[in-house]
């Protein structure tokens, strides 16, 4: 995420890949609300040219297949911004489905979201398919349930939200992570006033249509197009507050939900953005305590966080310039640092990259921060960030003033150096945002059955106090804990692997409390 309340609560990280609030403010939904736009069974076509397009290939022994389905922009009762379901005025929802040609018993279909938000379930259900040997699904899963994949409304191939020029967003990476000073603050609060003038000269009273309250309700669509009566979902980060929004909304179609990466709904966007830093740097903690052990693959061993930190310092100043003109500044390395830590794998490129930096060449530090910004070579950005902060600030009920922000941004840098202040100030983002928020609900999901919720003791986007805060809050949540690095814990080791695939497909719900070893 830009940085406004998470960083980036998203992307389920598989090796294919290089690297608040109250009550519900929408009408309660009529019985009869999703199946009216799920009512026709998705048309599929083949569609191999995604996976080629993608990865090269696809996977073997697996047919992909396309289809697109309308839903209403608006799930409200006609006092929002649109004039309700019955208007006509849609939204496109893009699917993919990738099903096993070993494929037996089937049980339904496997309903995949990789968070972000802005991710693109669709580039997740390839990717996925792969199976085991790349990070993919284990084949117990692939062979009972087509996994399908959805972009959400306003990501990617889904009606996209496109409002941020590509100039904007490398001014907001490269921009101080922390401006300490008082025009560098005024001068980054300005860019992202700018920015939110932007989307909301093009999208209006719209932008409020992208929030979460309205994606799970297209949720029900996509489980009624696939034919399926009841869901069974699997939601990265982002993806289990979309999975606990409908299992509040729609506690009897659930089947069987796994909220893997959880974000705790109830945290206001202080709360979460706070949460999020103090996260990062005890993943931090934990990278510069693995350089110090094994120095001989940490160049920049024994005291990681000084030399991250110096880099950083001395970007502020004389910024390394890359073969392309562009500038490794302190924003460029912040993001750099913190791509790096959504996987444990990533520790070696981190310090391999600041010590290149430090000889001059910022190749790797720029190779790792547009993975993680999605920019392509040639300064193109997808709609991933126009996405993220559309979802995020319709989803803010509450937001904190410029001068409580400010006054953050100086006490996080106390408590969290490295990364307290970009998350402090990264709640500008919203304070600027025009659209009224659209908050979801934050309650139990009464008449659910369990729902299983994973989290990883070292995750640094999703921090694991928020699995036990998200499991109690839906009163049926059973918890799974993996005691690893990295964001997200399915399918990167066996013990969880062998609870959630019984739970997907025998509905065996693990015993509660089930710790995971890290190996």
């Amino acid at each position: 995420m830009r940085r406004v309340r998470l960083i980036l609560a998203g992307l389920v990280a598989v090796t294919l890949v290089a690297a608040g609030c109250t009550l519900p403010a929408f009408a309660p939904r009529t019985a009869d609300d999703g199946e009216a736009a799920g009512e026709r069974a998705a048309r599929w076509r083949p569609c191999p040219e995604v996976a080629q397009e993608l990865v090269g290939r696809g996977a073997p022994d697996m047919r992909y297949e396309c289809a697109r389905i309308a839903v209403p922009r608006d799930w409200g009762d006609g006092t929002g911004a649109t004039a309700g379901p019955g208007s006509g005025e849609t939204f496109e929802i893009a699917l993919l489905r990738a099903r096993s040609a070993k494929q037996r018993d089937r049980i339904g279909s496997l309903v995949i979201n990789p968070g972000g938000p802005g991710g693109s379930g669709v580039d997740t259900a390839v990717y996925l398919s792969f199976g085991p040997a790349f990070g993919g699904l284990p084949d117990s899963i692939t062979e009972r349930f087509d996994i399908v994949g959805f972009d959400p409304r306003g990501v990617a191939r889904s009606s996209p939200v496109e409002c941020i020029s590509d100039a904007d967003l490398d001014a907001s990476f490269g921009s101080d992570p922390d401006p300490v000073d008082q025009q560098d603050f005024d001068d980054y609060r300005a860019l992202n006033r700018r920015i939110g003038q932007g989307c909301g000269e093009r999208y209006g009273d719209q932008l409020s249509l992208f929030s979460t309250a309205q994606a799970a309700r297209d949720m029900d669509a996509i489980r009624s197009a696939v034919g399926d009566d009841k869901l069974t979902y699997l939601g990265y980060s982002y993806g289990t507050l979309l999975g606990a929004t409908y299992a509040q909304l729609y506690p009897q179609r659930v089947r069987a939900l796994v909220l893997d990466g959880a974000i705790d709904p109830r945290q206001d966007l202080v709360a979460g953005s706070e949460g999020q830093a103090r996260g990062f740097e005890r993943a931090f903690d934990n990278f510069d305590e693995w350089c110090a052990a094994n120095v001989a693959r940490c160049p920049i061993a024994p005291d990681a966080r000084e030399a991250v930190t110096s880099a950083i310092d001395k970007a502020r100043s004389s910024p390394v310039r890359g073969a392309d003109g562009r500038e490794a500044t302190a924003g460029w390395i912040f993001f750099a640092v913190v791509s790096s830590l959504y996987t444990e794998s990533g520790w070696e490129a981190l310090a391999r990259a600041i010590d290149q930096l430090e000889g001059g060449d910022p190749t790797e530090v720029f190779t790792l921060a547009d993975g993680y910004a999605g920019r392509e070579p040639d300064g193109r950005y997808s709609n991933l960030f126009d996405a993220n902060l559309a979802v995020n600030c319709s989803d803010e009920a509450q937001r904190p003033t410029v001068e409580q922000i400010r006054q953050y941004q100086s006490q996080w840098r106390q408590q969290y150096p490295l990364f307290g202040p970009a998350l402090a100030t990264g709640m500008l983002s919203c304070i600027e945002w025009p659209a009224r928020p659209d908050p979801y609900p934050t309650g139990p999901a009464e008449g659910a059955p369990p729902i299983v919720v994973v989290g990883t003791t070292g995750d640094p986007a999703t921090p694991y106090e928020q699995t036990p805060a998200l499991a109690a809050m839906l009163a049926v949540g059973r918890v799974v804990t993996w005691e690893g690095e990295g964001h997200t814990a399915y399918p990167k080791t066996a013990c969880v692997v062998e609870a959630v695939d019984a739970y997907l497909i025998d509905l065996t719900v693990p015993p509660d409390g089930l710790r995971c070893p890290a190996r």
